[in-house]
């Protein structure tokens, strides 16, 4: 490295005198990359094989050469993780034809001046976190470059006015930046220009009569700017259009009939602008039309029967228009339709029973409308059918069972109409659906309880029909919404708190907090009350009911070594050199092996903790935890283990200890060793001295709660931390607002992960038994033994304890006669439209709506009842920063 900062500082000081010095034909290449690689970091180092002391950087990785000169001519380093700013050191690279430096993180503004190099053609700088101002005069000699890409940037201020001096260019990327101002005049007139992509930024003025001078444009591209004013007639005069985009801007004024001569066209999108007049019957004459938005804008008029000869048309938007008349039966010609949304519009009649001929269509949105009539036998003939959307219109008749053969259909929505007779059974064939809403119509009979066997199932809301009998008791349906079934009056079951005839009376249930010390008193509220429990709040009865009988067998099983483990203790830890505690395999009662992860321990002065109730932090499912100092008076959290007698061998103990040991993070509490015995085993932590998460939440008094910030640092660090584990291939299976502990600067610190390793095997009672405070926390899977346990349980934990931290409630909170599950309460609220009376209240609305909300439902999502509709911990965190910075990200959650 010295030799490196020794050329460098060489360079820079006397240039002129080295180069003269050295042969140009193979130093200064060497020279200008050393001098680029010195001002960038390289975590992943993958310029490790450029080495200064190489006559020729030609076999360097991401380096071309020209074989013949043995010149430098192409630098690509795409992607490899670099960060830090763009050196002048690349000015060194006189023949250099192609610079690519995308998806890295490089900083800074654009100061060096590459186009100045005389033979570049590609510069490549997208995807980084480029800022700043591009110097007006930057592209004066621009040479050959064909290729300009800065797309993804954070580039600010004016497009330089230079950029009009580069009459070879073909291809100019300057979106998701942000741009301002109007477009420099010159750039209309770069007849060489095939590609011109400046979306996603801030952008104005109108767009000049004279785009015609770019004859040569496929690709053009002005979305989500702030443009306005009318499409210029000229626009016809861009033959070789291939692509047009300038949706979301102010545009405005009726679509020019030019446009009709554009018919190499296949993608033409005008989405969220303020266009007027009808959708023209010349749209026609565009044949090789593939995409076709017109939605969010003032169009009026009827759909023209012309669409029908668009036959490669894939997608079709119109939807948020002022669209009437009835849909055209030429449709049925467009047999490469994947997508057709003509959502809230105007459109009458009745739907096409063609529809059915649109064998490959994936997304039906008919939605917000004035249709009628019923639902086509037909529409089964739309085998690749997803999502299937005909809510708020005016549909009568019964479902047609035929939809049963639409085998992929993911989404189905019917709500709002006048549908009559029953759930068709043939919805029970639809293995993948997710999400139904039959709600507000007339709907009769029985459910089907087939419908229970459906694994993917998420969202099923049957409210406001006339629907009877008993609910499904499987699959979803055990913990449905209660509002999503309301409004049925003859329909029974625990959602709906009314007892179905064939159903046994109400089981007893005695509140936990309750001093009463009978157990077959039942308090004369409960006596007489008609109310059912909801299913989730009979799951969570009957888990604890399991958990309390497994409880009472691994007391059984431990009884002895409970007793026996106080004089291990003593014996192990009252001594005064430390002798017994050499890093010895010796297993003896009296002489276990204690191994620190670094550093050698003294014990001398907290040999008394083990012992002394007064030292006790707490107990949990796997053992309590003492508080002791070293004799080198650092601080430790020690917990000793209550399950001795289920724990693995010493062999598989220490391994599984030792990964443990290993995962390291900030947020994670560091195991910093163990102490093992036949009949003790010690874990030996550091110390968090303030407090956990649940006494934050639920036992503050005297004014001390947790504001918003606080709790979206516990969130998103508790977040961190398990995506930390999950990439360690560690699931904490533990996870609980009392193993969170936070710090004396407030960050939380996740605690108890990965124990469930130490015992011989997965066993789901035992893990229950051991986890039983973590009722309310426990993924559903853990009730089918057929199903896999995996990182996604933690998500699941994760989920409610978000909704925890949001509403300072407790996962399951026990009233006088009735259970309230959380997540039941807060997705009922949401359904409702209740959201913020979620929210704890202690905040006293000293919150950002934008933050809270949005957050609320992130913890809904990963609350999901099927495992793969959850996310990863990886992306829980990305869209977590995406709540709190939005506008580093493309979108945010919604």
């Amino acid at each position: 490295m010295r030799k490196v900062f020794v050329i460098v500082f060489l360079f820079l000081l006397v240039e002129a005198v080295f180069v003269e010095a050295l042969n140009p034909s193979l130093n200064d290449d060497v020279l200008g990359l050393i001098v680029f690689k010195s001002d960038i970091q390289d975590p992943y180092k993958k310029l490790k094989s450029w080495n200064e002391e190489d006559d020729t950087p030609c076999n360097w990785d991401g380096i071309n050469c020209n074989p013949r000169s043995n010149r430098v001519t192409e630098v690509v380093l795409d992607g490899f993780g670099l960060s830090g700013r763009i050196s002048r050191g690349l000015l060194r690279l006189q023949f250099l034809h192609r610079l690519s430096l995308a998806k890295n993180n490089l900083t800074g503004s654009i100061s060096v001046s590459l186009a100045q190099l005389a033979y570049l053609k590609f510069l490549d700088l997208s995807e980084n976190n480029l800022s700043g101002n591009i110097p007006g005069d930057y592209f004066q000699q621009c040479g050959p470059l064909r290729s300009i890409s800065l797309a993804n940037n954070k580039i600010s201020g004016q497009i330089p006015e230079s950029l009009s001096s580069c009459v070879t260019l073909a291809s100019l990327n300057l979106s998701s930046n942000q741009f301002s101002g109007m477009v420099p005049s010159g750039i209309w007139s770069l007849n060489g220009l095939r590609s011109l992509d400046l979306s996603n930024n801030l952008l104005n003025g109108e767009i000049p009569v004279d785009i015609q001078g770019l004859s040569n444009l496929r690709a053009l591209s002005l979305g989500r700017n702030k443009f306005m004013g009318e499409i210029p007639d000229e626009i016809g005069g861009c033959l070789l259009l291939r692509s047009i985009d300038l949706s979301e801007n102010s545009l405005s004024g009726e679509l020019p009939s030019t446009m009709q001569k554009l018919s190499l066209c296949s993608e033409f999108i005008l989405r969220r602008n303020a266009f007027v007049g009808i959708v023209p019957e010349w749209i026609g004459e565009m044949k090789s039309l593939q995409i076709l938005d017109l939605s969010e804008n003032n169009f009026s008029g009827h759909i023209p029967t012309s669409i029908g000869e668009l036959e490669s048309l894939k997608v079709l938007k119109v939807s948020r228009n002022r669209i009437s008349g009835s849909l055209p039966e030429s449709l049925s010609s467009c047999v490469k339709l994947l997508e057709l949304d003509v959502s809230h519009n105007s459109l009458a009649g009745t739907i096409p029973k063609t529809v059915g001929q649109l064998k490959s269509l994936n997304i039906l949105d008919l939605s917000e409308n004035l249709l009628y009539g019923i639902v086509p036998v037909e529409i089964g003939g739309a085998t690749s059918l997803m999502e299937l959307s005909l809510d708020k219109n005016s549909l009568t008749g019964e479902i047609p069972s035929s939809v049963g053969y639409c085998s992929s259909l993911v989404s189905l929505s019917l709500s709002h109409n006048s549908l009559t007779g029953p759930v068709p059974e043939a919805l029970a064939k639809l293995t993948y659906l997710q999400s139904v809403d039959l709600s507000f119509n007339k709907l009769t009979g029985v459910l089907p309880k087939q419908l229970g066997d459906l694994g993917h199932l998420s969202f099923f809301n049957i409210s406001h029909n006339q629907l009877q009998g008993e609910l499904p008791s499987s699959g979803f349906f055990n913990t449905i919404s209660p509002y999503s079934v309301s409004a049925n009056p003859s329909l029974c079951g625990a959602a709906v708190n009314r007892s179905c005839s064939t159903v046994m009376p109400k089981p007893i249930v005695l509140n936990p907090n309750s001093t009463d010390s009978s157990p077959n008193t039942v308090p004369q509220s409960i006596r007489h009350e008609k109310k059912i429990l909801s299913i989730s709040a009979l799951i969570a009865i009957g888990a604890a009911a399991v958990i309390f009988v497994g409880v009472i067998a691994i007391t059984v099983l431990n009884i002895r070594v409970r007793s026996a483990a106080p004089r291990s203790a003593a014996a192990a830890l009252t001594f005064s050199g430390g002798d017994d505690f050499s890093h010895s395999p010796s297993t003896d009662a009296n002489s276990g092996k204690l191994v620190m992860f670094s550093g050698d321990p003294d014990f001398s002065t907290g040999a008394h903790a083990l012992l002394n109730k007064d030292c006790e932090l707490g107990r949990g499912g796997f053992g309590a935890v003492y508080r002791t100092v070293l004799g080198d008076g650092h601080p430790v959290a020690i917990k000793k283990l209550t399950v001795s007698s289920l724990v693995k061998s010493q062999e598989d103990f220490e391994r599984e200890v030792r990964k443990l040991g290993k995962v390291h993070h900030h947020n994670l509490v560091t195991l910093e060793g163990y102490y093992w015995t036949p009949s003790l085993q010690l874990l030996i932590y550091e110390f968090v001295a303030g407090g956990n998460l649940y006494k934050h939440l639920h036992e503050g008094s005297g004014g001390c709660f947790l504001s918003w910030n606080d709790r979206f640092n516990i969130i998103i660090g508790t977040a961190k931390s398990l995506a930390h584990l999950h990439q360690k291939n560690v699931i904490h299976y533990n996870l609980k607002s009392s193993n969170v502990l936070i710090d004396s600067s407030g960050e939380p610190k996740v605690a108890d992960y990965g124990l469930a390793r130490l015992l011989p095997m997965l066993d789901r009672y035992v893990l229950s038994s051991k986890i039983q405070s973590a009722l309310g926390y426990m993924a559903p899977e853990f009730a089918c033994k057929t199903v896999k346990i995996t990182e996604k349980c933690d998500v699941y934990g994760f989920g409610v304890l978000v909704l925890e931290v949001v509403t300072g409630k407790r996962p399951v909170e026990y009233m006088e006669d009735d259970v309230v599950v959380l997540c039941d309460m807060v997705r009922g609220a949401l359904e409702e439209g209740r959201v913020e009376d979620c929210i704890d209240a202690r905040m006293q609305g000293k919150f950002p709506a934008d933050e809270v909300i949005p957050v609320m439902k992130l913890g809904l999502i990963c609350t999901s009842q099927v495992p793969s509709n959850r996310p990863d911990m990886g992306e829980v965190v990305n869209i977590l920063e995406l709540i709190r910075y939005p506008s580093e990200g493309q979108d945010e959650l919604v």
